[in-house]
Protein backbone atom coordinates (compact mmCIF):
# COMPACT_ATOMS: atom_id res chain seq x y z
CA UNK A 1 0.00 0.00 0.00
CA UNK A 2 2.80 2.63 0.57
CA UNK A 3 4.03 1.41 -3.09
CA UNK A 4 0.75 2.40 -4.33
CA UNK A 5 0.53 5.73 -2.18
CA UNK A 6 3.35 6.62 -3.71
CA UNK A 7 2.41 6.22 -7.00
CA UNK A 8 -0.44 8.22 -6.62
CA UNK A 9 1.61 11.24 -5.15
CA UNK A 10 3.66 11.27 -8.04
CA UNK A 11 1.05 11.12 -11.02
CA UNK A 12 -0.75 13.79 -9.11
CA UNK A 13 2.23 16.22 -8.79
CA UNK A 14 3.36 15.49 -12.25
CA UNK A 15 6.90 13.90 -10.70
CA UNK A 16 7.36 17.06 -8.39
CA UNK A 17 7.20 14.64 -5.59
CA UNK A 18 8.62 11.15 -5.39
CA UNK A 19 8.31 8.69 -2.37
CA UNK A 20 10.86 6.18 -2.09
CA UNK A 21 9.96 2.89 -0.18
CA UNK A 22 12.34 1.92 2.58
CA UNK A 23 10.78 -1.43 4.85
CA UNK A 24 12.38 -3.17 7.38
CA UNK A 25 14.55 -0.94 9.19
CA UNK A 26 16.54 0.24 6.42
CA UNK A 27 16.72 3.92 6.99
CA UNK A 28 17.60 2.91 10.87
CA UNK A 29 15.23 2.15 13.88
CA UNK A 30 11.85 3.72 14.21
CA UNK A 31 13.31 6.17 16.19
CA UNK A 32 16.02 6.83 13.88
CA UNK A 33 13.05 7.54 11.39
CA UNK A 34 11.40 10.02 13.39
CA UNK A 35 14.31 11.81 14.40
CA UNK A 36 15.30 12.47 11.10
CA UNK A 37 12.03 14.23 10.41
CA UNK A 38 11.91 16.42 13.20
CA UNK A 39 15.20 17.68 12.44
CA UNK A 40 14.01 18.55 8.77
CA UNK A 41 14.83 15.52 6.69
CA UNK A 42 12.45 15.26 3.41
CA UNK A 43 10.90 11.57 5.66
CA UNK A 44 7.54 9.86 6.49
CA UNK A 45 7.68 7.37 9.09
CA UNK A 46 5.17 5.06 9.70
CA UNK A 47 4.46 5.14 13.56
CA UNK A 48 2.25 4.06 15.98
CA UNK A 49 0.72 5.83 18.79
CA UNK A 50 3.22 4.22 21.64
CA UNK A 51 5.90 5.75 19.66
CA UNK A 52 3.96 8.98 19.25
CA UNK A 53 3.48 8.96 22.91
CA UNK A 54 7.25 9.90 23.08
CA UNK A 55 7.24 13.08 21.76
CA UNK A 56 5.08 15.07 24.08
CA UNK A 57 1.88 13.40 23.88
CA UNK A 58 2.02 10.91 26.74
CA UNK A 59 -1.68 10.00 26.79
CA UNK A 60 -1.78 9.07 22.81
CA UNK A 61 -0.18 5.61 23.84
CA UNK A 62 -3.34 4.78 25.02
CA UNK A 63 -4.50 4.51 21.44
CA UNK A 64 -2.91 1.06 21.40
CA UNK A 65 -3.78 -0.25 24.54
CA UNK A 66 -4.38 -3.71 25.37
CA UNK A 67 -8.11 -5.21 24.35
CA UNK A 68 -9.28 -1.18 24.10
CA UNK A 69 -11.62 -1.93 20.83
CA UNK A 70 -13.92 -4.53 19.46
CA UNK A 71 -14.07 -3.93 15.55
CA UNK A 72 -12.61 -1.28 13.35
CA UNK A 73 -15.82 0.68 13.78
CA UNK A 74 -14.84 1.73 17.18
CA UNK A 75 -10.92 2.69 15.94
CA UNK A 76 -12.89 5.40 13.35
CA UNK A 77 -14.56 6.69 16.05
CA UNK A 78 -11.60 7.26 18.38
CA UNK A 79 -8.92 8.42 15.38
CA UNK A 80 -11.50 11.02 13.89
CA UNK A 81 -12.47 12.58 17.48
CA UNK A 82 -11.84 16.05 19.16
CA UNK A 83 -9.43 14.22 21.72
CA UNK A 84 -7.36 12.66 19.07
CA UNK A 85 -7.10 16.03 17.18
CA UNK A 86 -5.93 17.59 19.78
CA UNK A 87 -3.39 15.31 20.57
CA UNK A 88 -2.23 15.19 17.00
CA UNK A 89 -1.90 19.31 17.59
CA UNK A 90 0.12 18.64 20.59
CA UNK A 91 2.31 16.26 18.36
CA UNK A 92 2.90 18.85 15.55
CA UNK A 93 3.53 21.56 18.28
CA UNK A 94 6.11 19.84 21.12
CA UNK A 95 7.35 16.60 19.33
CA UNK A 96 7.71 18.59 15.56
CA UNK A 97 6.08 16.17 13.77
CA UNK A 98 2.76 16.11 11.99
CA UNK A 99 0.29 13.44 11.58
CA UNK A 100 -0.62 12.59 7.90
CA UNK A 101 -2.73 9.75 8.97
CA UNK A 102 -3.75 7.27 11.66
CA UNK A 103 -6.10 4.91 9.99
CA UNK A 104 -3.68 2.19 8.47
CA UNK A 105 -5.05 -0.88 10.59
CA UNK A 106 -2.81 -3.31 10.79
CA UNK A 107 -5.21 -5.78 12.36
CA UNK A 108 -5.19 -7.94 15.34
CA UNK A 109 -1.98 -8.60 17.23
CA UNK A 110 -1.48 -12.57 18.20
CA UNK A 111 1.18 -14.92 19.69
CA UNK A 112 3.24 -17.02 17.48
CA UNK A 113 5.67 -19.48 19.60
CA UNK A 114 6.23 -23.25 20.11
CA UNK A 115 3.27 -24.01 22.53
CA UNK A 116 0.19 -21.93 23.24
CA UNK A 117 -0.74 -19.75 25.96
CA UNK A 118 -4.68 -20.33 26.69
CA UNK A 119 -5.16 -18.47 30.14
CA UNK A 120 -2.84 -15.55 30.58
CA UNK A 121 -1.24 -17.22 33.60
CA UNK A 122 0.37 -19.63 30.85
CA UNK A 123 2.52 -16.36 29.82
CA UNK A 124 4.11 -16.02 33.11
CA UNK A 125 7.94 -15.99 32.25
CA UNK A 126 7.71 -16.35 28.71
CA UNK A 127 10.28 -14.05 26.64
CA UNK A 128 8.38 -12.38 24.17
CA UNK A 129 9.68 -9.90 21.83
CA UNK A 130 7.81 -6.94 21.74
CA UNK A 131 9.15 -3.44 19.67
CA UNK A 132 10.92 -0.64 21.86
CA UNK A 133 7.36 0.61 22.63
CA UNK A 134 6.95 1.54 25.97
CA UNK A 135 2.64 0.65 25.80
CA UNK A 136 3.60 -2.79 24.42
CA UNK A 137 6.42 -3.53 27.08
CA UNK A 138 4.13 -2.50 29.87
CA UNK A 139 1.37 -4.70 28.41
CA UNK A 140 3.12 -7.90 29.04
CA UNK A 141 5.04 -6.71 32.28
CA UNK A 142 1.42 -6.64 33.38
CA UNK A 143 0.19 -10.59 31.73
CA UNK A 144 3.32 -11.92 33.66
CA UNK A 145 5.76 -11.99 30.59
CA UNK A 146 9.38 -11.08 30.33
CA UNK A 147 9.26 -8.56 26.96
CA UNK A 148 12.37 -8.15 24.86
CA UNK A 149 12.43 -5.45 22.67
CA UNK A 150 13.69 -6.07 19.39
CA UNK A 151 13.59 -4.51 16.41
CA UNK A 152 11.62 -6.28 13.59
CA UNK A 153 14.47 -7.07 11.33
CA UNK A 154 15.92 -9.23 14.26
CA UNK A 155 12.71 -11.21 15.43
CA UNK A 156 13.60 -14.10 12.87
CA UNK A 157 16.76 -14.64 14.08
CA UNK A 158 16.03 -14.05 17.81
CA UNK A 159 13.39 -16.87 17.74
CA UNK A 160 15.65 -19.05 15.89
CA UNK A 161 18.32 -18.93 18.62
CA UNK A 162 16.19 -18.76 21.59
CA UNK A 163 16.51 -15.31 22.86
CA UNK A 164 12.81 -14.97 23.31
CA UNK A 165 10.42 -17.69 23.61
CA UNK A 166 7.47 -15.78 21.71
CA UNK A 167 6.68 -12.97 19.48
CA UNK A 168 3.60 -11.29 18.87
CA UNK A 169 2.05 -9.80 15.01
CA UNK A 170 -0.94 -9.69 13.23
CA UNK A 171 -1.50 -12.57 11.09
CA UNK A 172 -0.46 -10.91 7.94
CA UNK A 173 3.01 -10.47 9.13
CA UNK A 174 3.49 -13.54 11.16
CA UNK A 175 2.67 -14.97 7.60
CA UNK A 176 5.39 -12.54 5.29
CA UNK A 177 8.29 -12.76 7.68
CA UNK A 178 7.44 -16.59 7.47
CA UNK A 179 8.08 -17.25 11.33
CA UNK A 180 6.07 -19.85 10.45
CA UNK A 181 9.18 -22.02 9.63
CA UNK A 182 10.32 -21.83 13.60
CA UNK A 183 7.35 -21.49 15.60
CA UNK A 184 4.29 -23.27 14.83
CA UNK A 185 1.66 -22.42 17.23
CA UNK A 186 -0.40 -19.51 17.19
CA UNK A 187 -2.47 -18.08 20.30
CA UNK A 188 -5.37 -16.24 18.63
CA UNK A 189 -5.49 -13.18 21.30
CA UNK A 190 -5.73 -10.35 19.29
CA UNK A 191 -4.48 -8.20 22.53
CA UNK A 192 -4.06 -5.41 20.74
CA UNK A 193 -6.32 -4.35 17.18
CA UNK A 194 -2.92 -1.92 15.88
CA UNK A 195 -3.42 1.17 14.66
CA UNK A 196 -0.41 3.00 12.96
CA UNK A 197 -0.16 5.95 10.89
CA UNK A 198 2.32 8.32 9.59
CA UNK A 199 4.10 11.47 10.35
CA UNK A 200 6.05 14.01 8.58
CA UNK A 201 8.68 16.50 10.01
CA UNK A 202 6.55 20.18 10.31
CA UNK A 203 9.39 21.84 9.46
CA UNK A 204 9.64 19.80 6.20
CA UNK A 205 6.14 20.03 5.93
CA UNK A 206 6.10 23.54 5.57
CA UNK A 207 8.54 23.97 3.04
CA UNK A 208 5.93 22.25 0.35
CA UNK A 209 3.53 24.17 -1.53
CA UNK A 210 0.39 23.93 -0.26
CA UNK A 211 -1.37 21.77 -2.72
CA UNK A 212 1.08 19.33 -1.93
CA UNK A 213 0.78 19.12 1.55
CA UNK A 214 -2.84 18.52 0.66
CA UNK A 215 -2.24 15.53 -2.10
CA UNK A 216 -0.12 14.06 0.61
CA UNK A 217 -2.57 13.84 3.44
CA UNK A 218 -5.32 13.05 1.34
CA UNK A 219 -3.41 9.89 -0.35
CA UNK A 220 -1.86 8.70 3.03
CA UNK A 221 -5.14 8.52 4.46
CA UNK A 222 -6.85 7.19 1.35
CA UNK A 223 -3.92 4.55 1.47
CA UNK A 224 -5.17 3.77 5.22
CA UNK A 225 -8.76 3.34 4.21
CA UNK A 226 -7.58 0.91 1.51
CA UNK A 227 -5.29 -0.98 3.76
CA UNK A 228 -7.78 -1.48 6.70
CA UNK A 229 -10.18 -2.51 4.52
CA UNK A 230 -7.13 -5.33 2.88
CA UNK A 231 -6.63 -6.21 6.46
CA UNK A 232 -10.23 -7.20 7.70
CA UNK A 233 -10.80 -9.35 4.56
CA UNK A 234 -7.96 -10.71 4.31
CA UNK A 235 -7.60 -12.51 7.62
CA UNK A 236 -9.08 -15.64 7.16
CA UNK A 237 -7.08 -16.31 3.92
CA UNK A 238 -4.14 -15.54 5.61
CA UNK A 239 -4.44 -18.02 8.94
CA UNK A 240 -5.61 -20.83 5.93
CA UNK A 241 -2.11 -19.84 4.52
CA UNK A 242 -0.59 -20.52 7.93
CA UNK A 243 -2.34 -23.70 8.73
CA UNK A 244 -1.02 -24.85 5.15
CA UNK A 245 2.43 -24.27 6.41
CA UNK A 246 1.70 -26.55 9.44
CA UNK A 247 0.47 -23.85 11.59
CA UNK A 248 -2.01 -25.16 14.70
CA UNK A 249 -4.44 -22.20 16.39
CA UNK A 250 -5.30 -22.16 20.18
CA UNK A 251 -8.21 -19.90 21.13
CA UNK A 252 -8.10 -18.33 24.58
CA UNK A 253 -9.80 -17.24 27.31
CA UNK A 254 -9.86 -13.74 25.89
CA UNK A 255 -12.27 -12.47 28.96
CA UNK A 256 -9.60 -13.78 31.28
CA UNK A 257 -6.88 -11.63 29.23
CA UNK A 258 -9.09 -8.76 29.60
CA UNK A 259 -9.38 -8.96 33.54
CA UNK A 260 -5.81 -9.61 33.55
CA UNK A 261 -5.06 -6.36 31.16
CA UNK A 262 -7.18 -3.90 32.94
CA UNK A 263 -5.40 -2.53 35.72
CA UNK A 264 -2.96 -1.52 32.93
CA UNK A 265 -5.28 1.51 31.90
CA UNK A 266 -4.85 2.65 35.70
CA UNK A 267 -1.74 2.21 36.95
CA UNK A 268 0.11 3.24 33.53
CA UNK A 269 2.60 6.31 34.59
CA UNK A 270 1.41 9.94 34.06
CA UNK A 271 -1.96 8.97 32.60
CA UNK A 272 -5.31 10.78 34.37
CA UNK A 273 -7.27 7.90 36.00
CA UNK A 274 -10.17 8.60 33.85
CA UNK A 275 -8.25 8.22 30.60
CA UNK A 276 -9.54 4.73 29.92
CA UNK A 277 -13.22 5.81 30.32
CA UNK A 278 -12.81 8.57 28.26
CA UNK A 279 -12.05 6.56 25.43
CA UNK A 280 -14.91 3.97 26.37
CA UNK A 281 -17.35 6.81 26.27
CA UNK A 282 -16.16 7.99 22.69
CA UNK A 283 -16.62 4.65 21.56
CA UNK A 284 -20.23 4.45 22.92
CA UNK A 285 -20.65 7.63 21.36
Amino acid sequence: MALWVAERVKNRTNGLITIEVFPSSQLGSNRDVYEQARLGGAVIGHIDPGYASEYGVKEMGVLNGPFLYENLDEIKKIISSDLVREWNEQLREKGGLRVLAWNWYFGERHIISGRGYPSPENLRGVKIRTPPNPIWVETFKTLGATPVTLEWAEVYTALAQGVVDAAEAPISTLFGSKLYEIKKVVTLTGHFKAITGHVIGEKFFQSLPKYVQQILVEEVQKGGEEMSQMTVEQQEEFKKKLAEQGVSFVQPDIEAYKRVTRPFYYNYPGWPPDLYERIQKIIRG
